[in-house]
């Protein structure tokens, strides 16, 4: 019983890591995914700032759950969320102000963002509060790793630097590496996340059937089902 425990909590923590990612196999949360790591040091903030909201909202939904009613449900869970993102920016404009400037209103939009809605309504609406808790780390962690990952090749290779910090010698300084500007705007960050999705669903065949089928499971508008 222990060990089936442990290995349930296990899956639900490291299973949206890379086998389920909300990014590479769901395609969600692409708005600030793509819009916000033009560098390295936005993209932990906005990392941060998802996995707060995420860990707030699902655990907060899966302790009322047995009390909200099933007919206003999504008005309480996103009127939990857009608290909670509220709380975040202010944090944000007090601690870190450049890095709220930057980030915008992409901090608000965390209240219509796929992830989190998505697992406060599928999961912590149906589960207890610790797989819940452990659901919104995992889902925040698997988020945060796409972020960071495109926000360091995007600074890398666009500025040579990391967090501000020069890593590659620049041509104009006497060094070899010459800036790629291009990594720099938002196109970019489309042929990164497209490279980094094609590459894990390469190495990890099973991603393109389940991908298939969560798009058979939710057909566009007008399709039959």
């Amino acid at each position: 019983m222990i060990q089936r425990l442990i290995a349930t909590s296990r899956n639900t923590l490291l299973a949206p890591l890379l086998d389920n990612n909300p990014i590479t196999l769901q395609v969600l949360g692409l708005c600030s995914a793509l819009a916000v790591t033009s560098s390295l040091r936005p993209a932990i903030f906005m990392s941060v700032a998802v996995i707060s909201v995420l860990v707030f909202a699902n655990v907060t939904v899966s302790l009322l759950r047995h009390v909200i009613p099933q007919s206003i449900r999504l008005i309480i869970e996103v009127t939990l969320i857009a608290s909670a993102v509220i709380v975040v920016d202010e944090v944000l404009k007090a601690f870190v102000p450049d890095v709220a400037a930057i980030l915008s209103v992409f901090v608000g939009l965390i209240i219509t963002n796929c992830i989190v809605l998505a697992r406060v309504e599928s999961f912590a609406m149906h589960h207890g509060v610790w797989a819940s808790l452990l659901d919104a780390l995992g889902n925040g962690l698997g988020y945060a790793w796409i972020l960071l990952l495109v926000g360091a090749i995007r600074e890398l290779l666009g500025a040579g630097s990391l967090l501000g910090q020069e890593i590659l010698p620049l041509a104009e300084s006497g060094g070899w590496f010459e800036p790629n500007q291009l990594m720099l705007l938002t196109p970019s960050a489309f042929f990164l996340l497209a490279l980094l999705v094609w590459t894990i669903r390469s190495l990890r065949p099973v991603q393109r059937s389940q991908s298939d089928q969560i798009r058979s499971d939710n057909p566009p508008s007008g399709a039959a089902p």
